[in-house]
């Protein structure tokens, strides 16, 4: 007897169970009954899953049917050549172990078998665990290959990671993210949590909360016909080695190459009330929650497995230290496919990178909003600059004006009047030319008192219908730095839709914006300013609260008295004109006390029509 090539070892290292697949058998095949039947239950006594074939025919359909780890091979069957057969078997099946088996002791046999692609080869007649150990080796050193195989590509799918984590940081780096920008990023990192260099999920779906965070809402997705179109283009990274910016050039439509992906992301929208609801809980509790044949340790609801169509799925949060963002969920829709841990923690990582790419982008946003608001107030001061100073000096001269005529009209009609019947009475010539030049100059000023009387109470308005929120938002936006310098904060509700004012808007300008001022300087220690607006049927109510040492009942009733004041310096006019304005456009105009501060109730009727 020839003992194995192998050698005999006093220890097996690895039992059944770690060195095979559950699903794995071995396979003797050998026509001696007498051999090939106690062999196989000596393997089956020792927990190896074994089939038996009598020849190379039974061995193949045995291969077609089954996954076999390894094959136990008689060198002389009756239907074919062993040693010819391994090369074959080797094409076919390249992670197949095979141990020959043979009567003739010939060492040059075993070294051709060997070379054909044997891993090892017996000599009969031999014992039992002699040949159990040698298959032993056999599936160790299988076990072995396939495990560095997996290693080395689970190093190439780090490498990938970690590349396409260095090169989104790049792209985020050096580019301002900009909605469209943004989405190329997402888009980047969807393909590749699908691509098979990536994380191989068959689907991938991203949602994010709308601006008012009303909604979890769909907004992205990957599906089987973009992911192949993605295999390709990475393929052709990998070949031509592209880099970031040609990816992001050269990738598909991913919410278009599949229609069904793209119908889900659209129908994907959940309300944030519903709280009860997985993929809420998983973006507001900021953890990733897996889903495995429709259960979870969250109740999944059957309305997102219907329109997942599938029943196990991961959910991992989108979330930035400041805000929830969205949530990403990824599927093996097509393959089956479980889901491990490994590729849930990969897939976290890039989603936090998808996280710092939308938080980058609100950021930027939020940026532009601010310049275009700093333009659009600078662009008003520049515009406006001498409208503070033209509305008090209108106001202070029109009501100036007001008092004169009322106080100097009576002592002119008496002077004139007095003045005609000393004329009429007087005989004199000479006094009567003197009394004369006194009713002719009383007249005159009589007349230019008429005409300044019709002029301060007949204000000319260029009236056009137009909406009232924009004319509110820059009179706010003229006092932007002095409530900043004042410590002053403001909450401006002006709900939808936008009411519409048949107005002058520079007099409506002006309204607010002495009602704004008497509420800065009121605030002198800081406070709050609050503008709310209520539509009604037929008029809009705008209320301005602030949070200033208000007024005594006393000086509520005196204020929009002309020249009426409580402050150091001015005229008085300011809340005088006020009233005048609201009540020329039709509207009304009242103060009331509060606990802390004073209200004012500004009401304007709406443009018919």
């Amino acid at each position: 007897m020839i003992a194995p090539l192998t050698g005999l070892r006093p220890h097996i290292s690895l039992n059944p169970e770690q060195i095979l697949a559950p699903d794995e058998i071995l396979i003797i095949v050998d026509d001696d009954d007498a051999i090939r039947e106690p062999l196989a239950i000596y393997f089956a006594d020792r927990s190896y899953p074994v089939e038996e074939s009598i020849n190379a025919e039974g061995l193949k359909n045995i291969l077609a049917e089954r996954k076999v780890a390894l094959v136990l091979l008689d060198i002389n069957l009756p239907d074919a050549n062993g040693s010819e057969l391994v090369p074959v078997l080797r094409a076919e099946y390249p992670d197949l172990a095979i141990v020959m088996l043979s009567g003739v002791a010939d060492i040059n046999v075993a070294i051709d078998c060997i070379r054909a692609g044997a891993d090892d080869y017996i000599s009969k007649p031999v014992q039992f665990n002699e040949i159990l150990h040698v298959v032993q080796k056999a599936l160790e050193k299988r076990y072995l290959i396939l495990e560095n195989r997996r290693y080395q590509s689970d190093l190439e799918l780090a490498q990938f990671r970690i590349e396409l984590l260095h090169q989104l940081s790049l792209k985020m780096n050096s580019v301002y993210l900009s909605t469209n920008a943004l989405d190329e990023i997402l888009k980047v990192i969807l393909v590749g949590i699908t691509a098979e260099e990536g994380l191989r999920f068959n689907r991938a779906f991203l949602a994010m909360f709308d601006e008012k965070e009303e909604y979890l809402q769909g907004r992205l997705s990957i599906g089987p016909n973009c992911r192949e179109e993605a295999n390709k283009l990475w393929a052709e990274m990998q070949e031509k080695k592209l880099q970031f910016i040609d990816i992001v050039k050269n990738l598909p439509s991913c919410t278009t190459a599949d229609n069904e992906v793209s119908r889900i992301i659209k129908e994907l929208r959940v309300p944030v009330s519903d709280t009860d609801n997985i993929l809420i809980q998983a973006a507001q509790q900021r953890k990733s929650i897996q889903v495995s044949q429709g259960r979870s340790s969250v109740p999944v609801p059957p309305e997102l497995l219907k329109l997942l169509d599938e029943d196990s799925f991961v959910i991992v949060p989108l979330y930035s230290p400041g805000r929830t963002l969205g949530v990403i969920i990824a599927d093996n829709y097509i393959t089956g496919k479980p889901i491990q841990s490994g590729h849930i923690s990969a897939l976290e990582l890039l989603a936090s990178q998808a996280s710092l790419a939308i938080e980058h982008s609100h950021l930027y946003m939020d940026m532009q909003m601010t310049i275009g608001e700093l333009e659009s107030l600078n662009y008003e001061l520049e515009k406006n600059k001498d409208l503070l100073v033209e509305a008090e000096r209108y106001s202070a001269l029109g009501q100036m004006s007001a008092q004169m005529v009322h106080v100097i009209r009576n002592p002119i009609t008496s002077i004139g009047g007095i003045s005609r019947i000393l004329a009429r009475k007087n005989k004199e010539p000479e006094l009567k030319k003197y009394l004369d030049v006194i009713i002719k100059e009383t007249d005159r000023l009589e007349k230019t008192l008429e005409e300044l009387f019709d002029f301060v109470n007949n204000v000319y308005l260029d009236k056009k219908n137009k909406p009232l929120y924009p004319v509110i938002k820059r009179s706010l936006h003229l006092l932007h730095n002095s409530m900043i310098k004042n410590n002053i904060t403001w909450e401006v509700n002006l709900p939808e839709p936008d009411p519409i004012i048949n107005m002058d808007s520079r007099k409506i300008s002006q309204i607010f914006i002495h009602i704004f001022l008497n509420a800065i300087e009121a605030m002198i220690n800081g406070g709050k300013l609050t503008v709310n607006a209520e539509t009604l049927t037929d008029r809009v109510n705008i209320t301005i609260r602030d949070t200033g040492h208000g007024l005594s009942e006393y000086h509520v009733h005196k204020v929009k008295d002309p020249f009426f004041t409580t402050k150091t310096y001015g005229t008085g006019m300011g809340l005088t004109m006020v009233e005048r304005l609201v009540v020329s456009h039709g509207g009304s105009f009242s103060l009331h006390r509060l606990d802390m501060g004073l209200e004012v109730d500004v009401i304007l009727p709406l443009a018919e029509g």
